[in-house]
């Protein structure tokens, strides 16, 4: 009897630490978009990193960017009959920014990227999410002519 405990506690040991390893399972947009891409890309189209540290064979980049005012109107019920009803929320201004620290390989290709600072929302993506996380838009080319 003791020695089946202890045979299935070890191996709910051993399935626990399976699970949690971060074996490249990109668990938001920021990620799925920048894991194994160039930081070049990265820093082309987002903007130098604000400091570096070297880890052994790769370097942790710290990054800041992002920056956008966005007014938030005021919010009110609205009424059995259609009119707007007395105010739920006053107008507001938020300031956002976005804070990442990208882990890069001698290679100089992000292994990971974690995000140090963001403003989350009620629903819908956070801002470093909505920032980050589309791909890059590019523009249609011109016809000589």
């Amino acid at each position: 009897m003791n020695f089946r405990m202890m045979t299935v506690a070890g191996l709910a040991l051993v399935l626990a630490g399976c699970t949690t390893t971060g074996t490249g399972i990109s668990r938001n947009a920021v990620e799925a978009r920048w894991l194994g891409q160039p930081a070049g890309g990265f820093f082309a189209q987002y903007g130098p990193p604000i400091s570096d540290v070297e880890s052994g064979s790769s370097t942790v980049y710290s990054w800041k960017g992002g920056y956008k005012t966005r007014k938030i109107p005021a919010q009110y019920e609205t009424t059995k009959d259609g009119k707007r009803g007395k105010r739920i929320s006053s107008a507001r201004t938020e300031y956002l920014s976005c804070a990442v620290q990208l882990t890069v390989s001698s290679d100089y290709v992000i292994r990971s990227i974690h995000i140090a600072g963001d403003r989350k929302r009620a629903e819908g993506p956070s801002w470093c999410e909505e920032f980050l996380g589309a791909p890059a838009q590019t523009k249609p080319a011109v016809a000589a002519g």
